[in-house]
């Protein structure tokens, strides 16, 4: 019989690893997911006197979900540190840089996150929580950003790509009613946004990814009072952020590469 590599083990191990936070991360996911729907339905159904005691039903698991989640949440900032890491070596100057300050301020938002969660359970009583609280919205909001930057990135370099594909079929065809009929031009702002809309609708992780980080970015913008909004717009956006992040752990080809 066969004996096993030295490597198989260490191979092994790797697998599970990734097989357990594939796990842990559908299972926060879901809980994300449940934690908006209750926000949103608790703001939908608060109007009326008559369901008070739904309303405050929903309150509490929404709260118990948002304390699962920390709970969830304990490794990340190894993860994030890690992925930070790897992000330093990526090829092109400004995803690098927006990708790992990203990550950066990640692994400072899961660290107040857990200082959070262990005043929650009772192990930590002698810090400031709204202190922390702000820290971590704070650098919560500041990793969106830096994804949206590079999101930006990614939609201004595939533009340019469109636009010099369009001037190669201006020098290759001179017939201008079959360039009218074939290929719009990027010229003001309709074709700057027919443009942008083909290359969402071509690259569907480039459209997912904007679109969570956009939904994200409502929860840190309403608790820092930057763009106040209303329980049910930062419900209604964590709900749709969670499903598109449900569907990129079930889909992977659909999450945007780094």
């Amino acid at each position: 019989m066969a004996e096993e590599s030295p490597g198989d083990p260490a191979r092994h191990r790797c697998g599970q690893e990734r097989r357990c936070r594939r796990r842990s991360r559908a299972l926060s996911a879901l809980l994300r997911a449940t934690q908006y729907t209750c926000m949103l339905l608790s703001y939908v159904i608060e109007r009326n006197a008559d369901n008070e005691k739904l309303v405050l039903k929903l309150k509490r698991l929404e709260s118990s979900m948002s304390s699962g989640r920390k709970m969830f949440r304990l490794g990340n900032v190894v993860h994030a540190l890690v992925a930070a890491k790897k992000t330093t070596e990526l090829p092109e100057v400004l995803p690098r840089i927006c990708l790992t300050a990203s990550n950066l301020s990640r692994a400072l938002y899961f660290f107040c996150d857990t200082v959070l969660w262990l005043k929650s359970v009772g192990l930590q009583s002698d810090f400031n929580k709204a202190k922390w609280q702000n820290w971590a919205t704070k650098c919560y909001y500041f990793s969106l950003l830096m994804n949206l930057a590079r999101d930006w990135y990614e939609v201004l370099w595939r533009l340019e790509q469109a636009t010099q594909e369009e001037k190669m079929k201006e020098n290759c065809f001179w017939d201008e009613r079959h360039q009218h009929l074939s290929s719009p031009k990027c010229n003001g702002l309709h074709g700057f946004l027919f443009l942008l809309f083909q290359i969402l609708r071509n690259h569907p992780p480039l459209l997912l990814d904007v679109v969570k980080n956009l939904c994200d970015l409502t929860g840190p913008l309403d608790t820092l009072g930057i763009y106040k909004t209303n329980p049910g717009v930062v419900g209604f956006c964590g709900l749709l952020s969670s499903l598109v992040g449900i569907l990129t752990l079930a889909s992977p080809h659909l999450k945007l590469k780094e």
